[in-house]
């Protein structure tokens, strides 16, 4: 059974940073893309940063580009985000995905999802 679990989600002021962990289990995603998304109620889900498998090319938003950093280790087959100068509107649920069911990684079609974790930032 494939489960991704996030971690590390939390209450941070304005101007801080916290670090994102998503630790997959069940298969490895090696040569997939992974990526990071996030959702306020009432919202669309949206697309935060991905990363592809073995040449672990990025991508970002605009909206945390320069801010937020992914990275992935595929012995530990987890994927990180760290994120920078945090904004009260990055508040959100954020998720992680593998497995990309397009070949446009900001695309929300992923063929696993973890539970999410809440993120706030207190302005």
């Amino acid at each position: 059974q494939v489960e991704l679990v996030e971690s590390g989600g939390g209450l941070v002021q304005a101007g801080g940073s916290l670090g994102l962990s998503c630790a997959a289990s069940g298969r490895t995603f090696t040569d997939d893309y992974m990526g990071w998304f996030r959702q306020v109620p009432g919202k669309w889900r949206e697309f935060v940063a991905a990363i592809s498998g073995g040449n672990r090319i990025t991508y970002y938003a605009d909206s945390v580009k320069g801010r937020f950093t992914i990275s992935r280790d595929h012995a530990e087959n987890t994927m990180y985000l760290r994120m920078n100068s945090l904004k009260p509107n990055d508040t959100a649920v954020y998720y992680c995905a593998a497995r990309a069911l397009t070949t446009m990684p900001e695309i929300v079609a992923y063929a696993y999802w973890g539970q999410g974790t809440q993120v706030t930032v207190s302005s």
